[in-house]
């Protein structure tokens, strides 16, 4: 009976650890962890995240020139995100070959490790309680599966999380020693989350609390600020000078740096359902949401105003962000990723203040429940799309990696990811047109290929050779 009180008791505390769970729900993540990126959400994204990691392998290990292989008979070098993720991969790659999974196990572990600054950042102010319901949420939300693609957003937030805990940390304490050490690894996160991914850097804004705090020196705010402006030098130069640089350089535009707020905020008028659902349905599914605005409502009543006060300060901030994304927040859900850890904090505050603890548990495991079930089926790929991995294979039968293709994928890249080559992808309605496929050919066009299943539909181009035909694709020859 004793050994069995213990058990129980050991049980009680392992199952009470945050730690348990960011490494149970890390484990869930590893089913298809090698898959190829081809989810039915955000290939393309991924798809264009790891051209430019298998080219710094490649063909140039130059960070600041990121190439992809949808630029037709260019280079292929453009203005992107930085490419922080894509180098890591690249390094990777050099000890160990390339693997398009290895992005997926970078983002996976750093934004586990996100979890944790994110843990232990509510736990300092709200409590433990508060803290543990929060960061279950935030890992079932859409974190649960943007974590494992190819993808630096959650990557990006959790940069940005261990950011703001260290930039705290540096404010608050009286250790000259300590105070360098947190200063230094605030910079270094800061720079890097808001490099890999700009709108990630509305979150400095939670910092307006600590320079309205009193008892913190004005010096100390001085050197913060002054450390906070060296990091976003970088940034500004790399979005607002190289960015536009190497698009005016090497002649293709790829990466979308937004919009005038008068023209986003139209935009999101014209979408303002999909938007809304991009809050109440995608961050934290319908169930999520309900525990949030319960959160909301009751930080409201009882006057807990560090609650509530951050919580408008950051969305008056991040509706910054959604105004110069406009259309493009409304259609891609990765876009509320940002602003999700406050969303969590929110509805873990609501949680712990549930009375009934069974209650409060009950509400989280239909949360988990609604949230996971939702989004488990990313963790597989369709039969019909995988067997565009073939591609490369077939292709290296009949040409050289070297020749250029165009493929009927329309602006999705993914397939020429896989072809392992570089071209152009276009529409049917397009290739059919004698005229622009002989524009191509005179550009060094030699192969054209035909999908029949995914990511295309079939058309038959009767003044072309047919070289190699399967059930997925046909290749034809200039």
């Amino acid at each position: 009976m004793k050994l069995q009180g213990c058990s129980e008791i050991f049980m009680k505390k392992i199952l009470n650890d945050i730690r348990f769970w960011i490494i149970f729900f890390l484990l869930i993540r590893f089913i298809g962890i090698t898959d190829p990126p081809l989810e039915v959400g955000h290939n393309w994204r991924q798809a264009t995240v790891a051209m430019v990691a298998r080219n710094f392998l490649e063909i140039d290990n130059n960070i600041f020139y990121p190439r992809i292989d949808i630029a037709g008979e260019k280079s292929g070098v453009t203005g992107m995100e930085f490419p922080l993720l894509n180098y890591m991969i690249y390094i990777v790659s050099e000890i160990f070959g390339y693997q398009h999974w290895y992005g997926r196990m970078i983002n996976l572990i750093i934004s586990s490790i996100g979890l944790w600054f994110f843990f232990r950042l509510i736990k300092k102010y709200f409590g433990n309680t508060v803290a543990f319901y929060s960061t279950i949420i935030l890992m079932v939300s859409i974190w649960f599966k943007i974590s494992r693609k190819i993808m630096p957003d959650t990557f990006s937030m959790s940069m940005m999380i261990a950011c703001v805990y260290y930039g705290i940390n540096y404010l608050e304490n009286e250790n000259r020693k300590k105070n360098l050490w947190y200063l230094l690894a605030y910079f270094i996160f800061m720079v890097s989350a808001i490099l890999s991914k700009l709108p990630s850097g509305y979150s400095l804004v939670v910092f307006i609390f600590f320079y309205l705090n009193k008892q913190i020196p004005v010096n100390r705010k001085l050197i913060f600020s002054s450390v906070t402006f060296l990091g976003l030098v970088p940034v500004i130069a790399w979005y607002f000078y190289w960015v536009p640089y190497l698009v005016d350089t090497y002649g293709f535009w790829h990466f979308f740096m937004g919009k005038s707020m008068k023209e986003g905020f139209r935009e999101i008028v014209q979408n303002l359902d999909l938007t809304l659902s991009r809050f109440y349905q995608t961050a934290l599914k319908f169930s999520g949401f309900a525990v949030f605005v319960y959160g909301l409502v009751i930080s409201i009543i009882n006057k807990e105003w560090k609650i509530y006060s951050l919580f408008l300060i950051s969305l008056a901030v991040f509706s910054i962000v959604v105004c110069k994304a406009g259309f493009t927040f409304a259609h891609h859900n990765y876009y509320i990723v940002p602003f999700v850890p406050i969303m969590a904090l929110v509805a873990g505050y609501g949680l712990s203040k549930i009375k009934n603890y069974k209650l409060a548990l009950g509400i989280l495991l239909v949360l988990c429940i609604e949230n996971v079930g939702n989004q488990l089926h990313d963790l597989r790929v369709k039969e019909v799309d995988f067997r565009i991995v073939n591609l490369e294979n077939d292709l290296d039968k009949i040409s050289q990696r070297k020749d250029l293709i165009l493929i009927n994928s329309g602006p999705c890249p993914t397939p020429m990811y896989f072809a392992h080559r570089k071209g152009w992808v276009d529409n049917n309605e397009n290739i059919l047109k004698e005229n622009y496929v002989n524009a191509l050919k005179e550009k060094g066009l030699k192969y054209i290929v035909i999908l029949k299943r995914s990511f295309g539909s079939e058309v038959i181009l009767s003044c072309h050779e047919k070289v190699l035909e399967n059930e997925d694709y046909c290749i034809y020859k200039l």
